[in-house]
């Protein structure tokens, strides 16, 4: 076949599978290194007339590595602008960190719980006034709108129950209303799909999870369409708390992304695969996949994502006792907090969100790894039978 007439004129020219491997990692120009280096200072020094020799003053406003990182992110996602953190709650504290006394924020009643706890208490303590809805439901969603509102966060796919958000049909009507939308895109990625080109403002990550997709290093990232007042806000939070990576950390992070394309095929073929076995068992009462044509939002996800995931969510018959004892039996899969990463974590997730979790007793929640799918079929199967 002949090769394709033309060039490139940006890394955003790049197919994804190609971007997560070169975005952000070009060649040292001094020594070759295609692997970019570490620097690890602190402080960057000035000539004798005080001026900096480089574009960096300290290691809380800037550093190489963290900047290499960042404008990966912002390609990966066709974003403007990108502010890496130390973790997904320290990104979502500097969101909500940028909201006045009196004023509202409107977040998806199904959203990871450590964001839901966080963005409680510090709404109770600032007088923020905290809006916790269906994000489906237009109803719902327009009765917001009836006083001016801060930011819409919302989570699609939301983590655990795996419903989804109509992200275009949300971002038109906060844009209507000037209302900056955050898109959650923890467990899709931006290879399965691309909030910002459906209309929302920015995005989100926990890097730890897909990005970073070893389960090694914690971070977090909010990436901006723009780079306007709104993403200078959020940088200033940045600079200002200074819960930022360390350069270690983001060099991590760049590690894991060069792989994440083949990492998350994997883990989606995966995924897909368990989800239609575990729908045919006796023993499960339903599978919340994205996937599977049952799913209430199955065209929506079609249309929405390029493919379905590697996150399912299922329901054991039996209930509390049931999940738990199925958990206690797999030998493969890994009980353990977080996801994303190569190995099968499951976790039984009410007795971790606590009491006023809204999340089924009998849910279990699997984050589906790269290992053979006839061994995750086979632990699978002796855990339930």
């Amino acid at each position: 076949m002949p090769a394709m007439a033309g060039k490139f004129e940006t890394s955003e020219d790049w197919h994804p599978s190609t971007q997560v491997v070169h975005a952000g990692r070009a060649p040292d120009p001094h020594t070759g290194a295609i692997t970019p280096a570490i620097e690890l200072s602190t402080t960057f020094a000035r000539d004798p007339a005080g001026e900096l020799v480089g574009e960096h003053l300290y290691g809380r406003y800037g550093n190489p590595t963290r900047a290499r990182l960042e404008a990966c992110l912002a390609t990966l996602e066709g974003g403007a602008a990108a502010a890496t953190f130390a973790s997904g709650c320290a990104a979502a504290q500097a969101l909500m960190s940028t909201v006045a006394h009196g004023e509202r924020v409107v977040v998806g009643h199904d959203m990871y719980f450590g964001v839901r706890a966080q963005y409680r208490q510090l709404s109770k303590r600032f007088g923020i006034d905290l809006r916790e809805v269906d994000l489906r439901d237009e109803r719902a969603v327009e009765a917001c709108f009836e006083r001016p509102v801060r930011f819409v966060m919302c989570e699609s796919p939301t983590n655990p129950q795996m419903h989804l958000v109509d992200i275009a049909r949300l971002a038109a009507r906060c844009n209507a209303a000037s209302t900056p939308l955050i898109v959650d895109n923890t467990m899709a990625t931006p290879l399965l799909q691309t909030p910002l080109a459906l209309g929302a403002s920015m995005v989100m990550h926990a890097t730890t999870k897909y990005l970073a997709g070893h389960s090694d290093v914690l971070g977090g990232a909010i990436v901006a369409r723009d780079d306007d007042e709104g993403f200078a806000a959020i940088r200033e939070m940045q600079r200002l708390g200074g819960a930022v990576p360390s350069p270690f950390d983001c060099f991590l992070l760049l590690r894991g992304i060069a792989t994440l394309d083949v990492r998350l095929q994997r883990q989606t073929d995966n995924a897909e695969h368990l989800a239609q076995w575990l729908a045919q068992h006796p023993r499960v009462e339903a599978v919340r996949y994205p996937g599977l044509p049952d799913h209430p939002q199955h065209s929506l996800a079609r249309r929405q994502m390029k493919r379905p995931g590697a996150m399912l969510s299922v329901l054991i018959e039996g209930g509390e006792a049931a999940a738990r004892q199925f958990c206690g039996r797999l030998t493969l899969a890994t009980r353990a907090t977080s996801l994303g990463g190569v190995h099968t974590l499951v976790e039984h997730r009410k007795p971790v969100e606590g009491p006023d979790s809204t999340t089924p007793d009998n849910l279990v929640r699997i984050s589906v790894g790269i290992e053979s799918i006839a061994d995750l079929e086979r632990d699978f199967a002796q855990a339930l039978d």
